[in-house]
């Protein structure tokens, strides 16, 4: 028998009648503030749970099917999400620093204020995405971000390099040192533009030489 507590009072939220979480199937769940830091629950279906404000730090959920889950103020620093549905998932204000999301299904999910500082999103599909989020330094190489709402996003520092923004909102996003090559642009056209960096003003005294 598992049980999955509550990361405050302790309380049980869920007995699981299983050894292991591994392809466990948790549909429905209501896990509000759930501990599940370091768990290992890759391949599990965690579709329609609530885990608002879970913690679900380095926790193992690569293959999962997050379809559709509440994850609203989540910690989710440095977990595991390769491969892993998180189609129409609510990340809203999450913190997802670190995490691994490479080859993920992130396709209409909305992340609005969300912090994916650092995170490996290479090749994930965030097409129609509420993306209002920090990407600073995020590996976002080869990702699907068409029609993807990006509106005042920071992006400083990220890996955009052969991303698809064809029809993207990118509009006072902030791209400061962000690698943009090959990149289709919001108009579908390709870029070679390796970095967009801030212009920087001449010295006044350069313009005399």
């Amino acid at each position: 028998m598992i049980e999955i507590k509550h990361k405050d009072t302790g309380l049980t939220l869920l007995a699981v009648n299983a050894t292991t979480l591994v392809g466990a199937n948790l549909s429905g769940s209501r896990l509000h503030a759930a501990q599940l830091a370091n768990a290992d629950l890759h391949d599990a279906d965690l579709s329609n749970c609530d885990l608002r404000e879970a913690d679900l730090r380095g926790t193992n959920l690569a293959g999962a099917n997050l379809k559709n889950a509440l994850l609203n103020s989540a910690q989710v620093e440095r977990a595991d999400l390769m491969g892993a549905d998180l189609a129409e998932a609510r990340m809203i204000g999450a913190n997802l620093t670190g995490a691994r999301l490479a080859k993920s299904h992130l396709r209409y999910v909305q992340l609005t204020g969300a912090n994916l500082t650092d995170a490996d999103l290479r090749g994930a599909d965030l097409s129609m995405a509420d993306l209002r989020a920090n990407f600073s330094n995020a590996n976002l190489a080869g990702c699907d971000l068409r029609a993807a709402d990006l509106t005042g996003a920071n992006l400083t520092g990220a890996n955009l390099s052969a991303a698809n923004l064809t029809a993207a909102n990118i509009s006072c996003a902030k791209l400061a040192r962000a690698n943009l090559q090959d990149t289709i642009d919001s108009r579908g056209k390709k870029t070679i533009l390796v970095s967009a960096q801030p212009k920087r003003a001449r010295r006044w005294w350069r313009f005399w030489s």
